[in-house]
């Protein structure tokens, strides 16, 4: 009997072929540091950069260790706001998007 799939393997999986769920999973992270819950964010970031561009791809076009970026995308990283500023540019050139903030009431 297989074991069954890890719930990184499947976004993984996920990620690879539908490109509407690689942006929703960046548009998610970003949004859940305008509200607060950067813990989440994190977390989101680095299954994003797990299941896409990888750790190392992203050091080279970032100029960070893949392990620095590790520490500052693990759920108790504290990433200061150009590096993380940073990561959301290369992981948006990456996927090949733009995102904007927008105020709403």
């Amino acid at each position: 009997m297989p074991l069954p799939k890890t719930f990184r393997e499947i976004v993984q999986e996920r990620a690879q072929v539908d490109s509407e769920y690689r942006e929703g999973l960046l548009k998610e992270a970003v949004q859940c540091y305008l509200d607060g819950e950067p813990e989440v964010g994190r977390v989101l970031l680095r299954d994003y950069v797990n299941a896409t561009v990888g750790f190392q791809q992203l050091a080279e076009r970032t100029h960070h260790s893949a392990k620095s970026l590790m520490r500052m995308l693990s759920p108790t990283g504290n990433p200061r706001s150009n590096n993380l500023f940073e990561i959301f540019r290369q992981l948006q050139e990456h996927e090949g998007v733009r995102l904007k903030v927008a105020a709403v009431r």
